[in-house]
Formats: structure tokens, sequence, C-alpha cells
């Protein structure tokens, strides 16, 4: 039983899946969560963040469920419960296979992944967590549990029998950033769909089944390049350079030189330069050599190969050190997940490089191989405004330059601000009234992004 205390922030950890059923029939506004990793998601604000000033709200911890992994006869990875992206990939591999998603957080849900389609490094070699989803299950606002199926087209689901015409203009209004990870609002096409990238909206996920495939022997190669604010020529060639390669290079990712010095000392690859890794199956070094490698136009010695445990932990340590100096710092994380065309990514690289002039510290890593890149202000609180504007100014030219605005971490509650202009009567006709089917109640992370347009 919960002690509810009027207009305030609830916190209930869930022990079973039966337990959230139950819950949601009591019909409270909630908001679930795994790990409390999201970045798009101010939990040192959250009372403020949720309305919990007017209402009570509750928090949902689903953390201590009992995780659950098995592989069925197809090879795919079948999860419920409080999996980790670590649990999943460590089960898979005693197994001699791989999941195709490799978030930088391994701490982070695989359900909750799912909520948020989150993409990770690996999404360059084997596409996005969208489309490895074969099958999930989801509560509903009864506390029902629903089966989705990857096979299954939304078009022909019970909701939309009478409501062809306004799927297919959303359909429409998706084309545009198709060749991206994810679109400023999620694609509606299968009826997985439903939950992935909806962010809890429509249901709590409660079990997913997921592609993998053979486990394969890799090399983690790094190559060190000039700082990209002085000369980023040597990356450009290098994503290039890696497009025709994805069947063969499963990753292809930034660290620049100022996200290193977060590192202690003896840690860092180097000093003074920016890291770009590769992750490659082995079988094809020696042709990756040849045909790319043995091309570009870097001293021998800055193309080295690195273990796999240290390049992950490498890669892991960074982000959790760029969020503990600004939670110390008390402020809100200022950070930008966008992805551009190919066309645009040098446009990218420039307005990056203008934000690197502006007085406030900063650093660049994340998915260099898709053109998605995580640029981080690191200010004051008293420079907050600063890169308040200076982010407004970004997602404006983001827009116009046709590109997604949040990839691959969700728009969740920061980024709101943000996402209004991507809208159209489209995405909010459709946000209403799949809330309206499937959360008539409004209970399910009432505060949303599928709830903006409300008052449209």
């Amino acid at each position: 039983m919960l002690d509810f205390i009027s207009m305030a922030l609830i916190s209930k950890t869930f022990k079973n899946t039966k337990e959230v059923s139950r819950h949601l029939c009591s019909s409270l506004p909630t908001f679930y969560h795994t790990s409390r990793t999201s970045t798009v998601v101010p939990y040192e604000i959250l009372e403020k963040a949720l309305g919990a000033e007017d209402r009570d709200v509750v928090v949902g911890d689903l953390s201590v469920i009992k995780p659950e992994m098995s592989l069925n006869e197809e090879g795919c990875l079948v999860v419920r419960g409080a999996v980790t992206w670590k649990d999943a990939k460590e089960f898979c591999l005693a197994n001699g296979r791989e999941v195709g998603t490799s978030p930088t957080e391994e701490l982070a849900g695989v359900l909750s992944g799912l909520a948020t389609s989150c993409t990770g490094e690996r999404a360059f070699g084997f596409g996005t967590l969208r489309n490895q989803v074969v099958e999930c299950k989801y509560l509903d606002h009864e506390g029902i549990e629903r089966v989705l199926s990857r096979e299954k087209e939304l078009k022909d689901h019970p909701f939309f029998e009478n409501q062809a015409a306004l799927l297919k203009t959303y359909e429409k209004s998706f084309e545009q950033y198709s060749i991206y990870k994810n679109a400023p609002f999620p694609r509606m096409q299968v009826e997985t769909d439903l939950m992935i990238g909806t962010e809890g909206q429509l249901g709590v996920i409660t079990e997913a089944t997921l592609e993998t495939t053979p486990k394969a022997e890799v090399i983690y190669l790094f190559l060190m390049l000039p700082k990209w604010e002085v000369d980023y020529s040597h990356h450009l060639e290098i994503y290039q350079s890696v497009q025709n390669l994805r069947d063969k290079i499963y990753a292809c990712e930034l660290i620049d030189e100022n996200s290193l010095s977060y590192l202690e000392e003896e840690d860092r690859p180097a000093t003074g330069k920016d890291l770009i890794f590769l992750e490659i199956d082995s079988i094809y070094f020696e042709e990756i050599y040849e045909s790319f490698l043995s091309k570009i136009k870097l001293p021998e010695e800055d193309i080295f190969e690195i273990a796999a445990n240290k390049c992950r932990q490498l890669r892991m340590n960074i982000p959790r050190a760029i969020f503990e100096v600004n939670t110390k710092m008390g402020v809100t994380k200022k950070g930008t997940d966008v992805q551009v065309s190919p066309e645009r990514f040098s446009d990218l690289m420039d307005y990056y490089r203008g934000f690197s002039k502006g007085g406030v510290p900063y650093n660049l890593f994340g998915h260099f191989g898709d053109a998605h890149l995580h640029f981080n202000f690191m200010p004051k609180p008293e420079e907050n405004e600063q890169c308040q504007e200076l982010l407004e100014g970004l997602y404006k030219a983001v827009k116009g330059w046709s590109g997604s605005p949040f990839a691959e971490h969700g728009i969740g509650i920061i980024k709101q601000k943000f996402i209004g202009e991507y809208f159209t009567d489209g995405q909010y006709k459709l946000f209403s009234f799949l809330k309206g089917q499937m959360d008539p109640k409004n209970v399910l992370f009432p505060g949303g992004f599928m709830n903006m347009g409300k008052s449209n």
C-alpha cells in the first residue's frame, strides 16, 4: 500500500510484473524507470519536472524485477525484467552470440532502451535497435500483458481500422528522416513501433525478443588525429572511407582530446590529439588495411590496436566523468544528440567549431561513422543561459538541414523545449489518438512529449 501525501512525488519499487499490473489498475500518474541512466530526464529536479508540485506522481522503480534471459531456436535473445545491456552482452557471448546494440552506458536496462529507441555505437554496423526487435510484450493501461510483432504492419492493427488517413499523413512526414537512427518522432510502420521510442507513454514493456549474430573475433583499432577544432580534414577522410565498410566495421567512434582529458593521465592513449576508434571484424582486417588504413595520411605510430576491455572501459568512463563534473557544478546537462546527413556533416562540424569559441569548456564525442555526435558544454551555473541560447540556435539550424535533433537518447523532459518546432499537426493528432486508445486516463508518463500538443 502507498501512503499518499497530497501533491507529492511518491517512490515505489516493483518486485515483479504482477505488482506493476496491479498498480496500472490504480490509474495513478506514474513515471517508470530502471537504472536512472537517462540523459534526458533531470532526476536531480524530478519532482518539479514531473509536475509533482501540483499533483501526486509515482516514480516507479523496475530495477529489482528478476532479470531473465534465453535464446530461442532462431538464435534470438529473449529478455524479461531488469536485464542490463552488460548482462545481455555477457549472456550472448557465453552462448556464442552477440547483440547488435551497444549503448555507451552498459548498466542501462535493455527494456528501457527499447522505450527510448537507444542505438549506441554498433548501430554503424548492425543498424538500429528498432529494426532488431522481433517481438515485444507490454502491460497496457489496464495491466493486461499484450504482444506486438515486427511482422505485423501497424495499418492492419485494430486501432487503425478507421484511421488510415491519420497514419498515412504521419508516415509521410517521417520519410525525410528515414535515413537516421531516430527521427524527431517515433516511426509508426509495424506493431513493435508502438513501444519503441515512445518512452513508456503507451505501455510498460515487460519482454523483448532481439535478433543476435554469431560471435565474431573483433579488433579495436585506435587512430590518433589532430584536434578537430584546428583541422578536421583527417576526420572527414576517415568518415568517407568507412561508409562502404559497414558489413566489416561494426563501430566508428570519436573521442576528442577534451573528452580524453577527463581520464586519469595513465589511462589516456595520447595527449593533444583526438581519437577515432574502429571495431573491426578480424577476418576482414587485411582487406580493410589494404583498401583504407594504408592510404590515410597518418603517422604509423598513430594507428594501433588496443584490448577490447580497455577500449570499452575508456568509452564508458568518459561520459560518466562528465556527468559527475556537471553534478558537482550543480548544472543540468547541456549536450546535443544531433545526427545529420553525409552532405551536412561538415556543416555540423563547423557549427560545433563555433561552439568551441564561446568561452565555455566543452567536449565532443560519439558515433562518428553515422555523423551523429554529442557536443557537451561544461558550464558554470551562471553560463547556463548562454549555453541554452546556443543550443536553441543549433536546433534551428538542424531543422534547416533536415537533420534529426535527438537520434539516440530520446526526448524525455529536458529536450521538450527544443522539439516543438519539429512537430506538425500530423504528429500531434496521432499522439493524441494513440494516448486516447492506449492511455485514456493519461497515467503513463503524463509529462512525456506525446502530451505536448494537447492545446493544439
